[in-house]
Formats: C-alpha cells, sequence, structure tokens
C-alpha cells in the first residue's frame, strides 16, 4: 500500500487523504499506515482487523456458564481431543494426496524428457527435448497461476500468513476452503512444472485450514455443508486448533511431530499453555502416523510397517564399515560448523534483502496491472528455469566416477535411500560407470537431489556445487513471490546442502582432512542457509534432528543454526518477516525494547473515541456503524448539570442515568467496604463517605457521594442527547468530556442485536427487549452480517436498544500511568483486541489496539517523546 505521492488526491476502502506528502511528519505517516518515501518502508495499515481471543464474559456467556457442570466440561474436552485427532488425521492425507500426484506427474515429466534426451543425443535433436520439458513445466505453472487467481491467498508458502493469524491478526480469506483448495492443486502443479519451491511449507498452511474449517462442521464456499455443531464458534478455540494444525503440517512435512509442535510455539502463538501443548503434539502425532501408515504400505505393499514418516526424509547417515577413519563428526569439525554458519548467516541475509527488492519491485509494476500479467510473470519464471536446468545439465556438468557402493547398494543406507540415491543417478552424454553430476542434481526431483548430496559416495566437482549454488540461490531467490503456492524449506535445505558439500569436497581434497564424512557437512550446510533464510532456531533444531533419526547431530545443528540467525539477524529480519512487514501486518513482536519504558499508556492510546450509550436509539447506532470502521465500542455515560429535567422529559435519558447511577454507587460501596476492611485512608472521592464522625443515614451518606462524584467534573457540559451520534463538529471540549467507562460492546455484537431486531421502544420498559442467547449471538459467526447490507427500512430508528446484557462489562483495563512494557505483555499474553485506558475514577480516556503497539508506531511516539521533552 502505497502513500499519497505529490498533491493529489488517494482513496482507500475506508478514508481519502488529500494534500503535500511533503507536509506530513513521520508520526503521522506512521499512524496512517502509509510508506515513508525516504526510507521506502512500508507501515503496518490499519485496516488489518484483530480477533477476539479475549472471552466476553456477558449476560447469554454467564446463562452457559450456569448451565455448564462437570459432566459437560468433560464432555467438551472429549470433543476437543477428538476434533483434534481427526484435524492431524486429514492433515496426514492432505499429505498423502500431494506427495502422491507430485510423484505421479514429476515421474511421467522426466520419464518422458530423459527417454527422448537419450535418444536425441545420438540424433542431434536436443532442441525438441528442451521443447518437450518446456512443455510440461509451462503447463503445469500455468495451471498453479490460475488456482492463485481464483483465491490470491493461495500464492506463496502461507507460513507469513499462518503466522499472523496465530498473532492475533485477521488475514482475508486464509483459513477458507477454497483457499485450501487452491494451494493444493497449486502446489501440485508447481513443484511439478520445475520450479526451485517446495510441498513442505504449504503443507503447514493446509493443516492450518484444516485445523480452522474441521472443527466449525461447515463452510462458506460450499453452504450447503452445514451440520448443527455447537461448540468451537469463537476465535479463541479456533486459534487453537489453527496451532495444532500448522504443527500437524510440519509434522506430515518432515515426520518431526516434536519439531512440529516446537514451530507452532515459536513462530505462531501468541498465547499458550500445558493443555494446549498436549493436544497440538497428539495432532501432530496423528498427522506422522497417518502419511506413515499410507505411504508406506502404498509404495512397499507392507501395510503398518511405518518406514516413511514424512514427506520429506533425510535418511540414515552412516559411515561406511569399510571406512575406519570416518566419522560423523568431530570435536574440531565444530570450528568448522561455527564458520558455516556464520557464511550460512550472511548467505541468508543476501537472499533475504534480494527477495525483498524483488518483492517491492512486483507490489509496485507487475501487482497494480491486470492479473494476467502475474500468470505471465510466472510463466517467465518457469520458462528461464527450465532453460537454465537443461543447459546446465547438458553443458556443464561432469562425468564422475561411480563408486562400487553406488552401484550394488550399501547396507548401511536404509533400503528407501539406496534405491533412491541409486535410481537418481543420470548418466547424460556420460560413459558406462559414470555419471553426470550436474543433471544427477538438476534432472531429478528436489528430494531426490538432497539425497544425493547427503548419501552418495561418488563425488561432486567443486566446479559443479559451486555453479550449482549460484544458479539455484539466484533462481530460488528470484521464484519466491511469484504467483504460484511455493515453499522455501526445501530449495533453502537443497542450496544449502550444495553448500556444505562443496566446503567438504575442498577441505577433503585441498587440506588433506581424511576423517571429513561428506554427508555431515551437507547437513550442516543446509542447516546453515536454511537458518540464515528463516531465522527459527528450537523448531528447526528439533526438525533436522527427527529427519535425520541422528540425536548426535542436535549439537552441531543447534550451534550451526544460532550462529546463523545472530549473523543474519545484524542485517535484517527473516524472510517471513519480511513479507509480514511488506503486506503492511501489524504482527506484534515477543517483546518490547527497553527505551519504550520511557512512555506510558496516555503517550499512545488512541484518545479520540466513538462510544455508546447503555440505552441508545437504533438511528444512533447504525449512524455510529456507518459511519466509522472502529470493531468495538465503549459503553460509557456523562454526566449533565440538569439530570432531572432530562429525566422528566425523556424515557432514554432516565435510562442511561439511571444506569449510570446504581454502577457509580455499587462501586462506591464497594470501595467503601474494602477501606474500612483495610482500615487504610480512603480515597478523596470517598472521604465524606467514610468519615467516622458523619452520622448521617445511608441514603443521604450515597446521595452526598453522587454529588460529590458529580461536581467533581467539569461543568458545564455539551447536552448531547443519546440519539445523536458523535460528530466530527465536536469541539475539543466536547470531544474529550469525562465519560465513565462500563464496558466494550463489539461492531458484530451491534450488527446482530440490529438484523434480529433487539430494541424497545420508548413507551415501554428496557425489560421487555428480546433476549439472545449465546447460540444466537453466536449463529452468525464467523461472517457476520455487515451493517451496508442491513434494510434500514425494517428498523424503526427511534427504537432504543439497550446494550448492557451484552457488551463485556470487565475487559481487560489499564491506567493512563502504566509503562508501556506492561501494556505490550497484557495485550500480547491474553491476546486481546482492545485494551481501554481508565483513569483512578472509572473514567474512560483512551483505547489501545494491535495498531498502537508495533514497533513502528511506538518508535515514532518515542520520537515525539524526545522533542517534547
Amino acid at each position: 500500500m502505497a502513500g499519497c505521492r505529490g498533491s493529489l488526491c488517494c482513496c482507500c476502502r475506508w478514508c481519502c487523504c488529500c494534500g503535500e506528502r511533503e507536509t506530513r511528519t513521520p508520526e503521522e505517516l506512521t499512524i496512517l499506515g502509509e510508506t515513508q518515501e525516504e526510507e521506502d518502508e512500508i507501515l503496518p495499515r490499519k485496516d488489518y482487523e484483530s480477533l477476539d481471543y479475549d472471552r466476553c464474559i456477558n449476560d447469554p456467556y454467564l446463562e452457559v456458564l450456569e448451565t455448564m457442570d462437570n459432566k459437560k466440561g468433560r464432555r467438551y474436552e472429549a470433543v476437543k481431543w477428538m476434533v483434534v485427532f481427526a484435524i492431524g488425521v486429514c492433515t496426514g492425507l492432505v499429505g498423502l494426496f500431494v506427495d502422491f500426484f507430485v510423484r505421479l506427474f514429476t515421474q511421467l515429466k522426466f520419464g518422458v524428457v530423459q527417454s527422448s534426451v537419450e535418444e536425441c543425443s545420438q540424433k542431434g535433436c536436443l532442441a525438441l527435448s528442451l521443447l518437450e520439458l518446456l512443455g510440461f513445466n509451462l503447463t503445469f505453472v500455468f495451471l498453479a497461476s490460475l488456482l492463485v487467481l481464483i483465491e490470491p491467498v493461495a500464492a506463496g508458502s502461507g507460513i507469513p500468513e499462518v503466522k499472523c493469524y496465530l498473532n492475533g491478526v485477521k488475514v482475508p480469506g486464509i483459513v477458507r476452503l477454497r483457499t485450501l483448495l487452491c494451494k493444493v492443486l497449486g502446489v501440485l502443479f508447481s513443484v511439478a512444472g520445475g520450479l526451485f519451491v517446495g510441498k513442505e511449507g504449504p503443507m503447514i498452511h493446509s493443516g492450518s485450514v484444516v485445523g480452522a474449517g474441521l472443527p466449525q462442521f461447515q463452510s462458506i464456499s460450499l453452504r450447503k455443508i452445514q451440520f448443527n455443531f455447537p461448540y468451537f464458534r469463537s476465535d479463541r478455540d479456533k486459534r487453537d486448533f489453527v496451532s495444532a494444525g500448522a504443527a500437524a503440517g510440519v509434522a506430515a512435512a518432515f515426520g518431526a511431530p516434536i519439531g512440529g509442535t516446537l514451530f507452532s510455539l515459536e513462530e505462531g502463538s501468541s498465547f499458550w499453555n500445558q493443555g494446549l501443548t498436549w493436544k497440538v503434539l497428539f495432532c501432530s502425532m496423528s498427522a506422522t502416523f497417518t502419511l506413515n501408515f499410507f505411504r508406506s504400505g502404498i509404495q512397499f505393499g507392507s501395510w503398518g510397517s511405518f518406514q516413511l514418516p514424512g514427506l520429506l526424509n533425510f535418511g540414515e547417515f552412516k559411515c561406511s564399515d569399510s571406512d575406519k577413519k570416518c566419522h560423523l563428526w568431530t570435536a574440531m569439525d565444530l570450528g568448522f560448523f561455527v564458520v558455516m554458519g556464520v557464511i550460512g548467516g550472511l548467505l541468508g541475509a543476501t537472499f533475504n534483502c534480494l527477495n525483498k527488492r524483488l518483492a517491492k519491485y512486483r507490489m509496485r509494476n507487475v501487482h497494480p496491472k491486470p492479473k494476467l500479467v502475474r500468470v505471465l510473470e510466472s510463466l517467465l519464471v518457469s520458462l528461464v528455469t527450465t532453460v537454465v536446468v537443461f543447459v546446465a545439465s547438458m553443458v556443464l556438468g561432469e562425468c564422475r566416477q561411480m563408486s562400487s557402493s553406488s552401484q550394488i547398494g550399501n547396507d548401511s543406507f536404509q533400503l528407501q535411500v539406496t534405491e533412491d540415491v541409486n535410481s537418481s543417478i543420470k548418466t547424460f552424454f556420460c560413459p558406462n560407470d559414470t555419471y553426470n553430476d550436474m543433471a544427477t542434481l538438476f534432472f531429478n526431483p528436489q528430494e531426490s537431489a538432497i539425497l544425493q548430496l547427503f548419501h552418495q559416495d561418488g563425488t561432486f566437482s567443486p566446479v559443479t556445487l559451486a555453479l550449482f549454488f549460484i544458479l539455484y540461490f539466484l533462481l530460488a531467490c528470484w521464484t519466491y513471490g511469484v504467483s504460484v503456492p511455493s515453499g522455501l524449506f526445501v530449495p533453502s535445505l537443497l542450496c544449502g546442502a550444495a553448500f556444505g558439500r562443496l566446503v567438504a569436497n575442498v577441505l577433503k581434497s585441498y587440506i588433506g582432512l581424511g576423517h571429513i564424512y561428506s554427508g555431515t557437512f551437507a547437513l550442516i550446510g543446509a542447516a546453515a542457509f536454511l537458518g540464515g533464510v528463516v531465522r527459527m532456531t528450537i523448531s528447526l533444531t528439533v526438525i533436522l534432528i527427527e529427519s535425520t533419526n541422528e540425536i548426535t547431530y542436535g549439537l552441531p545443528i543447534m550451534v550451526t543454526l544460532m550462529v546463523a540467525k545472530w549473523t543474519g539477524d545484524f542485517f535484517n529480519k527473516g524472510i517471513y518477516d519480511i513479507h509480514v512487514g511488506l503486506r503492511g501486518v501489524p504482527l506484534l513482536e515477543w517483546e518490547t525494547e527497553v527505551e519504550m519504558d520511557k512512555l506510558r499508556a496516555s503517550d499512545i492510546m488512541e484518545p479520540n473515541l466513538t462510544y455508546v450509550y447503555p440505552h441508545t436509539r437504533i438511528q444512533s447506532l447504525v449512524s455510529i456503524l456507518r459511519t466509522t470502521v472502529h470493531h468495538a465500542f465503549p459503553v460509557v455515560t456523562e454526566n449533565r448539570g440538569n439530570e432531572k429535567e432530562f429525566m422528566k422529559g425523556n424515557q432514554l435519558i432516565s435510562n442511561n442515568i439511571k444506569f449510570k447511577k446504581s454502577s457509580i454507587l455499587t462501586r462506591a460501596g464497594e470501595q467503601r467496604k474494602r477501606s474500612q476492611s483495610m482500615k487504610s485512608y480512603p480515597s478523596s472521592e470517598l472521604r465524606n463517605m467514610c468519615d467516622e464522625h458523619i452520622a448521617s443515614e445511608e441514603q443521604a451518606e450515597k446521595e452526598d457521594l453522587l454529588q460529590q462524584m458529580l461536581e467533581r467534573r467539569y461543568t458545564p457540559y455539551p447536552n448531547l442527547y443519546p440519539d445523536q451520534s458523535p460528530s466530527e463538529d465536536w469541539t475539543m471540549e466536547e470531544r474529550f468530556r469525562p465519560l465513565t467507562f462500563h464496558g466494550l460492546i463489539l461492531r458484530s455484537q451491534l450488527v446482530t442485536l440490529l438484523v434480529r431486531g433487539v430494541c424497545y421502544s420508548e413507551s415501554q420498559s428496557s425489560a421487555s427487549q428480546p433476549r439472545l442467547s449465546y447460540a444466537e449471538m453466536a449463529e452468525d459467526y464467523p461472517r457476520y452480517p455487515d451493517i451496508h447490507d442491513l434494510d434500514l427500512t425494517l428498523l424503526n430508528p427511534r427504537m432504543i436498544v439497550d446494550v448492557t446484557p451484552y457488551m463485556n462489562p470487565s475487559p481487560f483495563t489499564v491506567s493512563p500511568n502504566t509503562h508501556v512494557s506492561q501494556v505490550f505483555n497484557l495485550f500480547r499474553t491474553m491476546g486481546l483486541r482492545h485494551l481501554p485506558v481508565v483513569n483512578a475514577v472509572g473514567e474512560i480516556v483512551g483505547i489501545v489496539t494491535r495498531h498502537n503497539l508495533t514497533s513502528e508506531f511506538l518508535q515514532a511516539r518515542l520520537r515525539q517523546h524526545y522533542q517534547t521533552i
């Protein structure tokens, strides 16, 4: 999203801004969510909606709690465990579907092309073989791009979007059934089309969609799929299932259930507890064993043997029995691993920098154009990739001698790994007992090429490895971000494995370190480059250990990943964080910087509030909802100097004042009891009430207290009736009048009340208003009606809505003097959406949202703070 450039007007969905770009300060640009032209940075946008992770304790929910007992609680927990198991099984089946058709399409393509190459190498018609390969790849990539046009959210790996969702940001369309279908089918064609992308990354997004949709037992894309399932009708429950689905996707991709659990914890969730840990781990195990069961049965015909735990298997790392000097790794090798971690961090930072520039170029020059341009870009990438792969395999490869173990097999390897390594050797233009090392890497599926680098006993030429690394690095960087479903794990692993194998060859051939095991250095190189790109530590360490089934690799992998992350973080962020920032998503980090504690809640809050009264006319609610984009509104009352006159002539004003008085007196009574029991000095507002020398009656005491609390405010007050909406024409005094805070009500709740006709007339009492149950309030979840689709002819604008039974009367609040670190920790840990700022006497003075806690906004406020000192 770009800001206004020059002297012009720019309009978005909610607002228009006109004027000179140069007149705006960086603070204003940050608040507006625009681009700073001097730094060319995209700032968080304010149009992203947060998810409702905080539970609304209103009257309908309290009615549900009243009917809840231990038996129902255990039933609810049992249903949740069954749903988690179903999510794992379905995610495993999705992985099986993807793997089966990718293998089918890839075997079909390479079978035809390889036979054509072998035939044309003698007849001199290699151009025909190239055209055949182009025909397959362009067709597959074209189909993948078309699927992304249907659902644009299906592009990429989906990990940045899932990370945003688990952080509490609602990314439109991310967990829809149509997104899942386009993602799964699109990744089939993009991987089979020869692009340098992986299918493991999109598995995480696919598992998240399964986790979000399966517990709902209904679909927006297929409206006929709908069951009366009353459970899990909230963002809070859906978040837990999305966490489980994301972990199941990792587990299915790598056969790493523990790594999947840690991935969901490290990369996504802002809220976690012990019970959720067990459910996520159980879901990951279910996905792993479901995929393992079916893959082993289909490929080996031995059902129940569990030989293939994930889509990507690294095989068993073991030295040959004949080589007594070989060790997987030694203490001296740790020094080389640290250096490789530094180089991997530098390479990853370079990769991320180049990819960020490409992404910005696409945002300016490709995305604004017709959608067909995105398809053409994908086809161009496919064309260049295919030509490079074909020419490099035919021209740049060297004929290398096959080792005896490669020809007859090696018992030290697993059977499947041995077969894959031997069958994937390519002998293009090479005599007997030799193979073309470049063609072996390029003319194979990426998983087979990784196994070649990890386990091939034969050598790869250092020149071949260097050229392969450079070409793969550049093409993978160009490919990530085009309009096709694409993962980054496998390309990064393959690129890093070539780097590690190159280091091993140099150490063996030129330095004479004969004890080095090339497979270990290939694995460490893969970890270094992948860590430099994605900047994951704990989860990635466990994923790689589980994928290798070798616990002794734990220390070198962990050291390498830490060094790669520290090195890369010195230059830029991880690739997923970069793409989150490019989308302008207000993602909250784990914690704030230390210097941010110079700010208080009053420095970062939004003081310009739009609010509703406990009893408000329909015309006022409609006006507020149609003229604002806020997703929650404080429920407040205000004081008036002539309350009695209002109460005589207006039932609506009377209801609001009665509600305010009862609330104040209840709060005052509680404070009086607490102050007397603690024998502490009472506050100034309650001093007369608690004075032991006053012998007046209790009723007069309450009246005196109320009068004191009313007179403490500034007078006179503007006479604003509750059937009048807050106006942009208000004066500063009107806009910031003292308002007693009573609760929060969401936009979705207000629209639901209007749609269902929950109101009463001025001649009636509010007790005559219809009551909605919790199930009725949540019936339209997750797509609540929009106020702009409401038929106003069906509403009587003079009717009154009592919002008090449906508001949240006890949301989390903070004092204006609360330090920013405390505000941030409360907001992020509890998964809040709105955080009211309330002073000592119960007046709301502002509200804090996600946008007010982004690092860019805080930095702008800190600069403003320094300027005022």
